[in-house]
């Protein structure tokens, strides 16, 4: 009894103003906060490789591959962090299997499965089908093992056959970028349409989540392109990494421009809700909101970007600003899903008073259990990377 009277004299210690006693605990941890970020990811980068095959930006062909593989690997990660949320893991499977028409998380699960399944899949494997084949007969051991199985027993290599996997992986990319709008764009639907809150109730959610998910998948291939470059000691085409810049900068743009919008709104419409959201976003939000977010994530981004566009002497210095412009808008996006998950439960319904969020080092919703669900996808690209080498493939198309 003792230990429980202290332990709520330390979470009211932690409350400020009038709040329900159901909001002293944050129900929504970091690992929700990797759910939007992670599916963002997924989304920006295959977007980004539609562009070379659909829009026909050749310029971006060297990312192309890399693209795909780097979509793959954080898409098999994308629903880890809400099962390990669960207080019954095992039982996240009930969505697929007892459908529901009425909730949107198990619609989310159909979703995911088509993204999944029908679309990264199948683009990959009608890509790398030739190559498999080729593979299989000059490989040994395990990775011979490997490609003989993902052939499916598919070992044509005829003119007609390879024009039909052109014909069918282009067919399945247009139907992939309506497909990746809806994965991530369904993500911010979710938020969106919780009308409780409303920190998260804008019908602008969607699309910001969507532009928010461009921007951090499209830096995400950037700096992988670059790392990879750097460790096979490949020369980096300049002309590519510099159109990867250009559509990053065009997508910061049209996402601040959308965020600016829906602030605008609320300003305009100074709802009831308006005061204590403004005492959030200058308060408990400063440093995420206005520091890691606006600043580092996006205004220093947008002012180097702008500059690199013009600037094209000093090609070593052109990457490592490139570099380190990914790492930050991904940091900066990071601390977006971070203000919307974690900021739209600070306050209370009461709109008289906020409670606090302390991240834990260990545990179940702690910096290391999110930390392995953001590393995970990193070695899953890594094997793919060294099982489906895009530069290989490169090399013998170009041959």
């Amino acid at each position: 009894m003792e230990e429980h009277t202290q332990h709520l004299f330390e979470m009211l210690s932690q409350v400020d103003g009038y709040i329900y006693p159901n909001e002293l605990d944050l129900q929504w941890g970091i690992l929700i906060v990797l759910y939007p970020y992670i599916t963002g990811l997924v989304a920006g980068a295959f977007i980004l490789a539609s562009l070379e095959r659909v829009f026909k930006v050749k310029v971006l062909k060297p990312t192309y591959h890399i693209a795909l593989l780097t979509a793959l690997s954080f898409l098999l990660v994308a629903t880890l962090p809400l099962v390990s949320h669960l207080g019954k893991p095992l039982r996240a499977i009930e969505i697929m299997i007892t459908p529901n028409g009425t909730s949107a998380m198990a619609i989310f699960g159909f979703i995911y499965l088509w993204y999944l399944m029908v679309v990264l899949l199948l683009e990959l494997w009608f890509d790398y089908r030739r190559d498999m084949v080729i593979w299989a007969q000059q490989m040994k051991g395990f990775k011979r093992f490997v490609y003989r199985i993902f052939t499916l027993g598919v070992n044509d290599l005829s003119p007609k056959a390879l024009r039909w996997d052109e014909k069918l992986g282009y067919f399945i990319t247009i139907i992939g970028i309506p497909s990746a709008f809806l994965l991530h764009g369904y993500v911010g639907f979710i938020f969106g349409s919780v009308k409780a809150n409303p920190w998260w109730s804008t019908v602008l959610m969607p699309v910001i989540f969507l532009f928010s998910a461009m921007v951090s998948g499209i830096a995400l291939v950037m700096v992988v392109y670059l790392i990879i470059s750097y460790i096979r000691k490949m020369k980096v085409d300049m002309k590519c990494l510099d159109m990867i810049g250009r559509y990053l900068l065009i997508a910061l743009i049209l996402d601040f421009s959308l965020e600016s919008l829906d602030q605008i709104h609320r300003i305009y419409e100074a709802e009831e809700s308006f005061e204590i959201i403004s005492l959030l976003m200058s308060g408990q939000l400063t440093y995420t909101l206005l520091v890691f977010q606006v600043l580092l994530g996006t205004i220093i981004p947008l002012i180097v970007l702008t500059i690199l566009q013009f600037y094209k002497k000093n090609i070593r210095l052109r990457q490592t600003l490139y570099m380190v412009v990914g790492f930050i808008v991904l940091i900066g996006i990071f601390f977006m899903r971070w203000n919307i998950v974690i900021g739209g439960q600070l306050f209370s319904k009461s709109f008289h008073g906020f409670t606090s969020f302390k991240l834990q080092l260990i545990g179940s919703e702690g910096i290391l259990m999110a930390g392995l669900w953001l590393i995970i996808p990193i070695f899953i690209l890594a094997f793919l990377l060294w099982l489906f080498p895009p530069w290989k493939k490169t090399e013998e198309t170009a041959y």
